[in-house]
């Protein structure tokens, strides 16, 4: 595998709660937050394990929160705002809270840019060349415009097979064209501890844990990129499940 990425915990399938038509792989990668290092090499071990096992259709999803903590938050946007990080293969591009509570910011709420940088906005401040002391007023002015029409033109979930893609999860009991938009990105203990069946799986991030967790209706993959842990990509073909991790 390409450097920076565990052979180790490359492609050991195990069975998983959902599926994709034969012929379909999915690799979903979870919260990068400004770990662009990291997120290169997944992107090198998703090129080199289609180039060993071609399929006819493969798509990445990129779950959300490219920005803050880590070092690289406008290296990662830069990246992925470039177009399709690996040649011939689809890439869809969520939306996560990180990004949400900066685009409030820009738009003017000063609650959500208090709290924005409360959870590692300085990072990604100094990423973009923004001076933190700078007026909040004034920060959009400051950035390159191809970079914030990229964080406002991010998707916020996708479904593919049985699979619902999403940063945080859903509220039980909610269809999901009734969803909130503040639970598709924020939430945790309604959506993480229920056993309810959505009729789908969901593949989310969003709530770190120092490896993958998979139940009967989820599969999470932040293991806490930028903030000590690791990027986790799930790979997912018909009913099984593996993990690349760098």
């Amino acid at each position: 595998m390409p450097p920076g990425v565990r052979s180790a915990d490359a492609l050991r399938f195990r069975a998983a709660p959902g599926w994709l038509p034969r012929g379909q792989r999915v690799y979903a990668i979870g919260d990068i937050h400004g770990c662009k290092v990291e997120l290169a090499a997944l992107h090198n071990a998703i090129a080199a394990d289609l180039a060993a096992r071609p399929i006819a259709s493969a798509l990445l999803v990129h779950l959300g929160d490219y920005i803050d903590h880590g070092p690289a938050s406008a290296g990662v946007i830069d990246l992925l705002s470039a177009g399709p990080p690996i040649p011939n293969v689809a890439t869809i591009n969520l939306r996560g809270d990180h990004e949400h509570m900066f685009l409030l910011a820009l738009e003017g709420d000063r609650a959500a840019g208090t709290d924005w940088m409360w959870s590692g906005g300085h990072s990604t401040l100094r990423s973009l060349g923004v001076p933190t002391s700078l007026p909040r007023e004034l920060w959009a002015a400051t950035m390159r415009p191809s970079r914030v029409a990229f964080l406002r033109n991010l998707s916020w979930w996708h479904r593919e097979g049985n699979y619902l893609f999403v940063h945080a999860g859903i509220r039980p009991g909610i269809p999901l064209a009734k969803q909130e938009k503040d639970d598709l990105l924020t939430i945790r203990q309604p959506f993480l501890f229920t056993e309810q069946d959505f009729g789908f799986v969901v593949v989310h991030g969003h709530s770190t844990n120092p490896a993958p967790v998979v139940t009967a209706n989820r599969i999470g993959i932040d293991t806490g990129a930028g903030q000590g842990g690791m990027l986790t990509c799930a790979v997912l073909e018909e009913d099984r499940v593996a993990f690349l991790i760098s």
